[in-house]
C-alpha cells in the first residue's frame, strides 16, 4: 500500500520509519524548507535496537495514497490539512483527544476516517532521527480491519508494536483520553513527576478524582471505560514519568490543553456530570502559561 504521514514529529517519524522498515511505500510530509537536505534515511532508536528505512519526503501530498496517517498536534490540524492536495482513500488520525474525528469526517466523509490511537514515549532527536522510549501500543477501530488487517500483525511481529482492533470507537478514543488527560493535567499543574504526585496525598487525590470525572463523561458518551482499570495502569508506571504536556509547559511550547481537557469539561456540561477537578487543573495550567508569557 501507499502511505503518507502528515506530521514529521516524534509520532509521525516513528510511523514513517516503521512502515518503511516493513516494506510499505511511505512518504513523510515535512516543511517545505526542510525537503532539500533532509536525510536520505529515517532512523528509529528502539529500546533494544535501531531500525532504518529510506526517507521519502514531500512538502505537499499531490499523489493519491491508500492511507493518510495524521500525526500532528491537534492545534496544527487545520493548517496541516492544507498540505493535502489529493484525496486519500482512507484517513487514520493518531491525534490526542476525541473531537478531531468529527472534524475530519466533515471533510473526508464518515466511512473514510478510521479512528486510531497510539501510546508511546517518543522524541525527535534530529531531522529524520527518532527515539522510541517505550512499547508502542497502536489500536485501530474495527472499521479499519479490512484495510489494515495484514499490516498491523506485520508491525507487531517485525517492529514490536502491540496492535489491536477495537469494536467500539468511543471506547477506543476515550480509553486513551481517560488516562492521558488526568495524568497530563496533574503533572503539568503540579510540576511533579508521577512519583511526586503519588507521594503527595492531595495531588494523588486530585489525580484520581480527575480520572473519575473523565471516565464518567466517557461512559456517558458511549464508551466502556473503568476508572479502576485506568488507575491499575497508572500505578506501576515509572516514578520519573512526566507527561508530554508537562514537558511542553516547561519548555514554553504551545499546549494541547483544550484538546486533552476540553472534551471532558464540554462532555460534563452536555451530560450534566460535574468536572470541578478537571476545570481547576486546566485553570492552574492556564495561569502558568500566562505567567510565562
Amino acid at each position: 500500500m501507499k502511505h503518507a504521514i502528515l506530521g514529521a514529529g516524534a509520532i509521525g517519524g516513528l510511523m514513517a520509519t516503521a512502515l518503511g522498515y516493513v516494506g510499505e511505500d511511505a512518504t513523510l510530509i515535512v516543511r517545505a524548507e526542510k525537503v532539500h537536505g533532509y536525510p536520505s534515511t529515517l532512523t528509529l532508536h528502539q529500546p533494544e535496537r535501531t531500525i532504518t528505512a529510506p526517507a521519502h519526503v514531500a512538502a505537499k501530498l499531490t499523489e493519491p495514497v491508500d492511507v493518510l496517517w495524521i500525526a500532528t498536534k491537534t492545534y496544527q490540524l487545520e493548517s496541516a490539512l492544507n498540505l493535502i492536495a489529493t484525496s486519500p482513500r482512507f484517513i487514520v488520525p493518531l491525534l490526542n483527544g476525541v473531537e478531531h474525528i468529527a472534524v475530519l469526517r466533515s471533510r473526508f466523509g464518515n466511512d473514510r476516517v478510521i479512528p486510531a490511537t497510539i501510546a508511546v514515549g517518543a522524541d525527535r532527536k534530529a531531522e529524520g532521527e527518532f527515539v522510541q522510549g517505550s512499547i508502542v501500543r497502536l489500536n485501530v477501530a474495527a472499521s479499519g480491519e479490512g484495510l489494515l488487517g495484514a499490516l498491523l500483525p506485520t508491525l507487531q511481529e517485525r517492529v514490536g508494536f502491540l496492535c489491536g482492533f477495537v469494536a467500539n470507537e468511543q471506547t477506543l478514543l476515550w480509553s486513551k483520553l481517560c488516562f492521558l488527560a488526568p495524568f497530563a493535567l496533574a503533572t503539568s499543574a503540579s510540576g511533579l513527576d508521577k512519583g511526586g504526585i503519588f507521594a503527595d496525598p492531595e495531588w494523588k487525590r486530585r489525580l484520581y478524582a480527575a480520572i473519575e470525572e473523565a471516565t464518567a463523561v466517557a461512559n456517558a458518551s458511549g464508551a466502556e471505560v473503568s476508572a479502576a482499570t485506568i488507575e491499575k495502569i497508572m500505578d506501576p508506571l515509572p516514578a520519573a514519568m512526566r507527561s508530554s504536556m508537562a514537558k511542553d509547559l516547561m519548555a514554553g511550547r504551545k499546549l494541547e490543553l483544550d484538546a486533552i481537557g476540553g472534551p471532558i469539561v464540554r462532555g460534563g456540561a452536555k451530560y450534566g456530570i460535574p468536572t470541578p477537578v478537571t476545570k481547576e487543573l486546566m485553570s492552574e495550567i492556564e495561569a502558568k502559561v500566562s505567567a510565562k508569557a
